[in-house]
């Protein structure tokens, strides 16, 4: 298996390691739900240097972007994040994709960890002379999650934070880090960085998250990856900031009805049944476009619902879901939501079933246990 830069951290801190994805990775610390309340109350650290890092460049790849992506990308301004479905002929999903554009003409693609080759092939098949560039093994990523992210940024960095904003990046000179060295990378090296010319992890910083809550990913290159991170635990400590494993991550993006690559895509299905639906923009030509605009003309076909347990059981991948007599469809992703104290499940219905409220039942072991078909998210974030 792979290993990430922190691996030998997370060895020390006594993490539990299960394969993902073909990566060695900390599923948990301590508990899932600990860990996972920790980031919706205060804020957690992930190590997530496993998802691709793919950077492509060069006159017209703007172009390259707009029929590579069904969202709009291709006139994102530079510093923008843009999340987007990448698909085949036939419009089915091969990955869903965060990117961002970092110059002009100048893109970073990040798949999920699982897909990444199979995204970097289906790019360079359609490359058409622009430049790809597969960063992944030499950029390892850091995601600081929760209310007090921004709080705990700050203590790394005298870069104005308030420049980077939702769903924004930019290069971030983190010059409260100890360390001295010039980037060498492609990723990093020749930027121009908030904070300025000085000491410290150049970075890329980019402020999305797969939680829900506020957070921003910070790409450094691998031989910062172990400095940064411990530094983020020491300064972090006091505004609640503490690690956490692939497995509070599943409960967290769930508890927020996203998507998992794998699991509740794996392939076969198409954007108008994994929503969401501003996703896929037909303002402009894309591949697999000509696919949907057939589905969507027939208009048979299930799609992904979120579904709370309304009686004791917890939801997971596979169990039947029902109505009446009949098995109407499959959960993909589910969990007990350690915020709602319930069953909460994502899952594919026939599109006359997906109308909130619908009364349905899911096959807990040998028991069907009473769900509700509900809009997602499970928990909304309270306005402050």
């Amino acid at each position: 298996m792979k290993t990430t830069p922190l691996h030998e951290e997370h060895v020390i801190s006594g993490a539990r390691m299960m394969p993902f994805a073909g990566w060695d990775m900390p599923i948990q610390y301590t508990s899932v739900i600990e860990e996972h309340m920790a980031v919706r109350e205060h804020c957690g650290a992930f190590d997530v240097s496993h998802m691709g890092d793919l950077l492509i460049r060069g006159a017209g790849a703007r172009n390259l972007m707009e029929r590579l992506m069904t969202n709009d990308v291709a006139s994102a301004p530079v510093g923008r994040c843009v999340y987007s479905h990448i698909l085949d002929e036939q419009g089915r999903i091969i990955d869903d994709t965060i990117v961002m554009t970092i110059a002009e003409d100048e893109f970073l693609v990040v798949p999920n960890a699982a897909t990444t080759e199979r995204v970097s092939g289906w790019i360079r098949k359609h490359i058409d002379g622009r430049e790809l560039l597969d960063i992944s093994d030499f950029v390892a990523t850091i995601a600081v999650q929760g209310p007090s992210a921004a709080a705990v940024l700050e203590r790394i960095t005298s870069a104005d934070l308030s420049r980077v904003r939702f769903f924004w990046g930019a290069f971030v000179m983190l010059d409260g880090v100890d360390w001295s060295r010039k980037p060498s990378g492609d990723l990093l090296k020749g930027r121009a960085y908030l904070g300025g010319e000085v000491r410290g992890v150049p970075a890329l910083l980019s402020r999305t998250g797969y939680t829900g809550e506020d957070g921003f990913e910070i790409a450094c290159e691998n031989e910062a990856a172990s400095t940064l991170w411990r530094a983020l635990l020491d300064r972090g400590a006091e505004h609640g900031l503490r690690r956490a494993g692939l497995g509070a991550r599943d409960t967290l993006r769930l508890e927020k009805g996203f998507l998992l690559s794998g699991t509740d895509f794996d392939g076969t299905q198409t954007p108008f049944q994994t929503g969401p639906t501003w996703v896929t923009k037909f303002n402009h030509d894309f591949i697999g476009r000509e696919a949907l605009e057939m589905q969507k003309g027939v208009g048979e076909y299930t799609v992904l619902v979120g579904m709370i347990m309304n009686g004791r059981g917890v939801p997971r991948h596979g169990y039947d879901v029902v109505s009446g007599s009949n098995v109407v469809g499959r959960v993909t992703s589910g969990t007990m939501s350690p915020v709602l104290r319930k069953g909460i499940a994502l899952g594919y219905v026939p599109r006359e079933y997906a109308q909130p409220g619908t009364n349905l039942q899911i096959r807990v072991r040998n028991d069907l246990v009473d769900a509700e078909v509900v809009s997602t998210p499970f928990i909304r974030r309270e306005k402050k």
